[in-house]
C-alpha cells in the first residue's frame, strides 16, 4: 500500500499533466520499449505552486536521510533545474554530470566543483532502468565524489533498477512511484479494471510489453 505522501506527489503530476497513462494507445520511449505511461518531469517548472511543493518534499528526504551530504549533483538534464532548487534552499554547493563529456573547451563530464571524498547527493527527475543515472554515479565516483545516495521525483519500481542500485551499493528514495499512480488512478476511475490489467502487466514486463495487443 502506498504512503498518503506517494500519493500526494502522484495527485499533482497527474493534475499537470506530468504523468499521461494511455493504456490503448501505447508511446515508444527512447528504448524502442512500448509504454501506457509517459512521464514528463521537466513541466513541473511551469507551476510554481507544484514546483515548490517538489522541492520542499526533495528537501525533507535530503534533510532527514543524507545529514553528510556535502555536495547536490543534478543529472543532466531532468535532474539539473530541481537540483539546483533544492540546493539553493539547502545551501549546498551543486554540481551537474552531463550525458557525455564536451566535445571542446575543457571537456567537462562534471559542471561545477567537487572535491576528493566530499559526500554526494545525486538528484534526479525520474528513475527507470536506472541505467543513466548510474552512469552519473559512476562519474562522480570516477573523478573522486563519494556518492551517498540519490533522491528522485517518481520512479517506475521496475526490478532491473532495484538490483542494480543494490550492486551499486546506492540508496535511493523517490517522492512517489508507479504504484502510488496506479492505485490513485483507479480510486478516481481515471482507468478501467481492464486499463489496470494492462498498467500492471506492463510494470512486470516492460521488456516483453510490445507483443501485448492494445485493448
Amino acid at each position: 500500500m502506498s504512503t498518503i505522501s506517494e500519493k500526494q506527489v502522484a495527485e499533482k503530476l497527474l493534475q499537470i499533466q506530468a504523468v499521461k497513462l494511455r493504456p490503448s494507445e501505447p508511446f515508444t520511449w527512447a528504448s524502442g520499449w512500448k509504454s501506457p505511461i509517459y512521464c514528463d518531469n521537466r513541466k513541473i517548472l511551469s507551476y510554481p505552486y507544484v514546483r515548490d511543493y517538489v522541492k520542499s518534499e526533495l528537501c525533507n528526504v535530503v534533510f532527514e536521510t543524507f545529514q553528510d551530504a556535502a555536495v547536490l549533483a543534478g543529472v543532466a538534464t531532468g535532474g539539473i533545474p530541481l537540483g539546483a532548487l533544492v540546493a539553493d534552499q539547502l545551501k549546498l554547493p551543486f554540481i551537474y554530470v552531463r550525458a557525455k563529456a564536451k566535445e571542446h573547451g575543457m571537456g567537462n563530464l562534471i559542471e561545477g566543483v567537487l572535491q576528493p571524498g566530499q559526500p554526494v547527493v545525486v538528484v534526479e527527475d525520474l528513475i527507470s532502468t536506472g541505467k543513466s543515472s548510474l552512469e552519473a554515479v559512476n562519474a562522480i565516483r570516477a573523478a573522486g565524489g563519494e556518492v551517498i545516495g540519490m533522491v528522485s521525483i517518481f520512479n517506475y519500481g521496475f526490478d532491473v533498477a532495484v538490483k542494480a542500485f543494490a550492486e551499486a551499493k546506492v540508496p535511493f528514495y523517490s517522492l512517489s512511484n508507479y504504484s502510488a499512480l496506479i492505485e490513485l488512478a483507479v480510486e478516481k476511475g481515471m482507468v478501467s479494471p481492464e486499463e489496470q490489467a494492462t498498467l500492471e502487466a506492463w510494470r512486470s514486463a516492460p521488456d516483453k510489453w510490445n507483443a501485448t495487443p492494445a485493448l
